[in-house]
Parts: structure tokens; C-alpha cells; sequence
């Protein structure tokens, strides 16, 4: 179901409608029409206001949890206001500051994008969601430490000063010499390629001889190299922070919650979510069940897709939180924090 045009709503349903969606997004409760007589300025008795409710109601903008409550805003009708009604206010001095100084910190890209991601979660009140760049770890040094005759540590340290660490099996009788040798040769030899071109290479390498590398060594480097290639594509690219914040609600919307929570754990859906938001030049805003991810927990996602200095997308960053979110207010904070992002990368 589309919602109408606002075109199509009378000066009074408009100016009605944006109390009832204002007054929920700020308070999370039903608006009554006695309340909305007092809340807005068009003078109009508590029954004309409800002939108008009515009225939105039937558009399917409205609905009454109870017979004898007041009315919320349906997904339908929030979607009207965020695309037609809002009027949106640009981030303040203070969160522009908060979200600048976690960009310029010196840090590794994806430690910078967790700490930024964190800080819009504090301001927003929501859970901060960033998609990480895909990328192939570059070599800059490895070591392999002994842990027992038949296991070591790999070590890998990435040009961007990332570690990863892996438990590698050691061949029968390999001599601890074998796990310098091997450390040697890939930094030597493999130094600045990525994962991928390092096994291409000493492919290569053995095929012509050049190795120089004994069979035990030999499998050390290969096993060394499959371990971190392996997992490359089930690497996490998306990063959380602040589910806290999606917690501090109502104990009545504990269900919605733990519904929430749930659909997070559901990070491949979340990704394909978010990946969609990043065909756009700007935010994208998804509400309650218009993505089948949230259709029974009933959240929103805003996010905005951040650029290379190419222009090509390389990852989206935003929040995800209930449906009364203050849009008017988190919409400007994602997409200034995915121009904050691009100015870094770029």
C-alpha cells in the first residue's frame, strides 16, 4: 500500500497529522484528540479533530491501539511525513566536533570506522551500523611462534597495521629452523602483495625453482598463507555499536526489543540491507516492515552510503533503532558522518 500524496491532505489534516507524528516521535504515545486541541494552534474543537483522525485513519496514515486510545502513526503514515513533511536541522557544532575528531584520530581504517560509528550511536540514541570496505589484507611482516611440536602461531601484520592471528598445523618433523625460514622467505619475498598474489607468487616461485625452500618449509609457507586466505570472504564487514541504546525503551517494548536484537544477530540480511542503501547519492531511510528484516520488530534504518575519492561507494555507514526515531534530526547526523567518512578515505 502507498500512502497518497500530501498534496492531497487538506491544510488542516496536514497541520493535524504533524502533531500526532511530532508528538509521538518526542513521547511514544497515542495522541488523543482533546490533547491535540491544546497542542496546536488552528483552534479547532476536539471533535473536528477527530472527524480529521477519522478521516487520516481511513488513508491508513493512522491507527488506534485501543477503541478508546488516541492515535499513532502508522509505517504508512511515517513514511509520508519523512518524504514529504519534515523539515530536517543540521547537526550542531558539538556533534559535528564529536564525529570529526574520531575520523582525523590516527588509527587503522577499520578502528576509525568502529569509533565513529560508536560516537553516532551515543548521539543518535540508537545502535551505529557501518558496512566495512571488502579489501585484501597486504603483507607487511609475518612470524610464526612455536606452541607445540605439531601447532604454531601465525602472525600477519597488515600495511594498515591490522593482526590476524591464526593456529597453524606444523608438518610431521618440521625443525623450529623451518618456522624462521618460512618467516624469512614471505617477508622477503611477499612483502606488499596481498594474500592472493603472495600464494600466486610462490606458486610460481616453486614451479621455476627459485623457492629455494625445503618440502617441510615449503608446506609451513603454504599452510601460513591458506590460513589467512581461507576465511577472507566470512572476514566481518559489518560492525555494531551501541545495541545498549536499543534497551533503554519502555519495559512494554521489551518484545519489540529482543525482536530487534534478534534481527541484528541476522547480520547477512542486515548487509544485503545496507547494501541496497548504497546505490544512492544520499541517506536511505527504511521503515518497519517496508524491509521483511524488520517486519515484526518494526525498526528503522537510515543509512547513507561513504565514497573513495573516486566516487566509488566503499561502504555505508547509519543507525538502526524503533520507528519513532527523531529523522528530522538523524537523518542530517548519518549523512554528515558518511561525507566525514568519504573526506578520509579519499
Amino acid at each position: 500500500m502507498h500512502s497518497p500524496p500530501i498534496t492531497e491532505l487538506t491544510d488542516r489534516a496536514r497541520e493535524v497529522f504533524r502533531s500526532i507524528v511530532e508528538s509521538y516521535i518526542e513521547h511514544g504515545a497515542p495522541v488523543g484528540s482533546r490533547t491535540l486541541s491544546k497542542l496546536t494552534m488552528l483552534g479547532l474543537s476536539p471533535a473536528s479533530i477527530r472527524n480529521v483522525m477519522q478521516d487520516l485513519e481511513e488513508l491508513g496514515l493512522l491507527a488506534a491501539p485501543h477503541s478508546s486510545a488516541g492515535r499513532l502513526p502508522t509505517e504508512l503514515g511515517l513514511r509520508l511525513f519523512v518524504d514529504g513533511m519534515m523539515q530536517t536541522s543540521a547537526p550542531t557544532d558539538a556533534e559535528r566536533g564529536a564525529i570529526e575528531s574520531q575520523v582525523a584520530a590516527p588509527a587503522s581504517i577499520e578502528d576509525i570506522l568502529g569509533r565513529t560509528t560508536a560516537v553516532l550511536s551515543g548521539l543518535s540514541a540508537c545502535a551505529g551500523i557501518v558496512l566495512v570496505p571488502r579489501h585484501e589484507m597486504v603483507v607487511r611482516q609475518v612470524s610464526f611462534v612455536p606452541l607445540s611440536p605439531v601447532r604454531a602461531l601465525a602472525i600477519l601484520v597488515g600495511a594498515d597495521g591490522s593482526v590476524e592471528n591464526r593456529v597453524v598445523d606444523l608438518p610431521p618433523g618440521v625443525p623450529p629452523t623451518a618456522l624462521i625460514e618460512a618467516a624469512n622467505y614471505i617477508n622477503a619475498r611477499l612483502h606488499g602483495l596481498t594474500l592472493a598474489e603472495a600464494a600466486i607468487r610462490l606458486r610460481a616461485e616453486i614451479e621455476t625453482d627459485r623457492a629455494q625452500l625445503d618440502a617441510l618449509t615449503r608446506a609451513l609457507v603454504e599452510g601460513g598463507l591458506a590460513s589467512w586466505s581461507s576465511d577472507g570472504a566470512a572476514r566481518p564487514i559489518l560492525i555494531v555499536r551501541g545495541s545498549a541504546h536499543l534497551v533503554a525503551g519502555d519495559a512494554a517494548d521489551l518484545d519489540r526489543v529482543r525482536l530487534l536484537l534478534d534481527d541484528l544477530e541476522g547480520k547477512e540480511e542486515l548487509v544485503r540491507l545496507l547494501d541496497s542503501a548504497s546505490g544512492g547519492e544520499a541517506c536511505k531511510i527504511f521503515i518497519g516492515a517496508e524491509n521483511k528484516l524488520f517486519s515484526l520488530s518494526g525498526s528503522s534504518v537510515i543509512a547513507a552510503p561513504y565514497r573513495s575519492g573516486t566516487g566509488r561507494v566503499v561502504g555505508v555507514v547509519g543507525v538502526i533503532g524503533p520507528t519513532r526515531l527523531n529523522y528530522a534530526r538523524v537523518v542530517p547526523m548519518v549523512d554528515y558522518t558518511a561525507k566525514a567518512l568519504s573526506r578520509l578515505i579519499a
